[in-house]
């Protein structure tokens, strides 16, 4: 279904976009038309008609200032594009009591079919998340919440008008290195199966280094420990690696084509890391936690090897089977005294060790 609610009020809007700004240049409006197709580009005035209908929906009662401040433009293009899409027929009033504009709420998209859950928990990832920002990239979230609240019956709205200002989600602090160029060129190169050629950083920037560049195949992206990652085939070293975004000092598409191998997934990639990165050593690992922080520990999935039981003092024994030591170490050392390594003896040596160089920094 299209986004007017019928094909009639859809071409009309798009037909008078087109004839005005043809108008505004004098143009002829056939020099633009060739078998019904549009020859020059308008979608950015058509888009902007779009958002400025969703915004009306979504965001009633916006005067002239906000909506010119949200689509960048001047209250004189916005009042410019009021008119053309009130020529088309879209009803839009102004709210005598607040100076603002409003739409007939029947007058567009059909009610999508979601429950008040559903609407609540996807408005809640795009506004939260996605809108405010905490995970990179995602910005459009943020606009995709709005159109979807323009959908949504009115009495579903009210609800969640009340309860979503009431509901917070904080996710861990992200990096602020910038990364939307390479991220924008990796993603787009995953969709088209062309390699890329890269030179990659070490993780200290050592500027003396001598810059590698090297061909690279991505398979997937991953977000995890704070910021992206995107996994492939690295042909400087012949295997899979995993690449942080932010490390990237050049990513340029080439030409190459390449495919991503059937079997591949990025679960049986990571296998039994303790987060992401094996090591292609398996370990039995049993962790006692103290009293303190038994109940925490227990009451969260850690891994998917995971099992607990029941301690002495009331603390908590957890099992896992991890492939490699060098992730866990840190997760481990992060709970201090309240956690002792009793099997592999290799790790709670390791353990043991950066307790000590840790307490002589305290020392001295």
């Amino acid at each position: 279904m299209c986004l007017l609610g019928c094909n009639e009020n859809f071409e009309r809007v798009i037909t008078l976009a087109i004839t005005h700004d043809c108008r505004r240049h004098h143009l002829r409006c056939r020099q633009f038309f060739h078998h019904g197709v549009v020859a020059v580009d308008y979608s950015s005035h058509i888009h902007r008609l779009f958002r400025l209908i969703t915004l009306i929906q979504g965001q009633p009662n916006l005067g002239p200032p906000q909506l010119a401040e949200l689509l960048d433009r001047t209250e004189r293009t916005i009042f410019r594009d009021l008119a053309i899409l009130k020529e088309a027929g879209v009803p839009i009033d102004i709210n005598p009591e607040t100076g603002g504009y409003i739409i007939r709420k029947d007058f567009f998209l059909r009610p999508v079919d979601l429950t008040l859950e559903e609407a609540l928990a996807l408005l809640l990832l795009a506004e939260q998340v996605g809108g405010h920002q905490q995970l990179p990239h995602l910005q459009e979230a943020g606009k995709a919440a709005e159109k979807l609240r323009t959908i949504l019956p009115r009495q579903f709205g009210d609800m969640i008008d009340e309860i979503l200002p009431r509901t917070t989600v904080s996710l861990a602090r992200r990096s602020n290195e910038p990364t939307a160029d390479v991220y924008d060129a990796v993603r787009n190169a995953i969709s088209e199966k062309r390699a890329l050629e890269c030179a990659y950083g070490s993780p200290r920037g050592d500027p003396t280094a001598a810059e590698t560049r090297f061909r690279f195949d991505p398979y997937a992206i991953y977000y995890g420990q704070r910021a992206f990652y995107v996994i492939g085939k690295h042909h400087g070293h012949g295997d899979i690696r995993t690449l942080k975004l932010s490390r990237f000092n050049c990513c340029r598409r080439t030409d190459t084509p390449y495919m991503i191998p059937e079997d591949f997934s990025l679960a049986s990639h990571f296998g039994k890391a303790w987060r992401m990165m094996p090591h292609g050593q398996l370990y039995k690992i049993r962790l006692q936690f103290s009293a303190k922080v038994a109940e925490t520990t227990a009451d969260t999935h850690w891994h998917d090897s995971q099992q607990e039981e029941d301690g002495p003092d009331g603390s908590t024994i957890l099992s896992f089977e991890v492939d490699g030591l060098e992730e866990i170490i840190y997760w481990i050392l992060s709970y201090g005294e309240h956690c002792r390594v009793l099997e592999p003896p290799e790790l709670a040596e390791r353990v043991s060790e950066m307790h000590r160089k840790a307490a002589e920094q305290y020392s001295r």
